[in-house]
């Protein structure tokens, strides 16, 4: 598995946005950075450790990246590739 990952496809694959297209979108759009740092490119890589923070519909989420993904799977395995940080993360 490669230790970098297109963003566009990353937001897709953790289960951020509905489609590919959608996570393109919202990169090209300016509504996420990552390390602070606006991207508005959906090809730019991100690898484990970098903190994402990206601004939807009705919330914005602030997550780190702790892998990689090999597909879209359910939520179970999406869930495994950030970890929630910010206001909106759970206890614990």
């Amino acid at each position: 598995m490669a230790e970098t990952q297109r963003l566009d496809k990353w937001l897709w694959f953790a289960r951020v946005t509905k489609s590919r297209s959608l996570a393109a979108r919202l990169v090209a759009d300016g509504h996420v950075r990552v390390n602070a740092k606006r991207v508005d490119a959906p090809a730019k890589g991100v690898s484990p450790g970098d903190v994402l923070t990206v601004s939807l519909e009705r919330q914005v989420r602030v997550l780190r990246v702790t892998g990689v993904g090999e597909r879209r799977g359910p939520f179970s395995e999406a869930k495994l590739l950030f970890e929630e940080l910010g206001a909106n993360a759970p206890p614990g």
